[in-house]
């Protein structure tokens, strides 16, 4: 059994896209073990995006994260990273394969509804940043 994180960006959550984002992901066999709705701070933002911090969109990416609630979960199962990020679909949604989350719900490459880990390690880094971060799941 693997773990991931997903985030529901706030593009998603004021689009009224979370059940449907869930059931997506609930059909794709993915199981929901901790789930939260957060307003992120830009200290929090600042902090899980640090990657990305000498690109040319961070600032735009920080303003976006924290412009309203988002949904962060941790989802199980068997090859969890892979199953969400296929479900996902591409950055860009415009790239993204038919009925993933990007291709039915994103707008553009920033406002692309969701948010996956990328590989293993990372997974345990996002689960624990926010697990200190937001202090308790429920």
């Amino acid at each position: 059994m693997q773990r991931t994180l997903g985030i529901i960006k706030p593009d998603a959550v004021a689009g009224n896209l979370v059940g449907k984002i869930l059931a997506h992901i609930e059909v794709a066999g993915l199981s929901v073990e901790a789930l939260r709705m957060v307003q992120l701070t830009e200290e929090q933002a600042r902090g899980f995006y640090q990657v990305h911090q000498h690109r040319p969109f961070f600032k735009s990416l920080l303003a976006f994260m924290t412009s309203g609630p988002c949904v962060v979960m941790v989802l199980k199962g068997d090859d969890a990273i892979e199953r969400y990020r296929a479900l996902m679909g591409a950055t860009d949604p415009a790239k993204a394969a038919t009925n993933t989350i990007r291709a039915l719900h994103a707008t553009d490459v920033e406002k692309n509804a969701v948010h996956g880990s990328d590989g293993p390690d990372t997974a345990a880094q996002e689960i624990a940043f926010f697990r200190a971060a937001l202090s308790r799941w429920a």
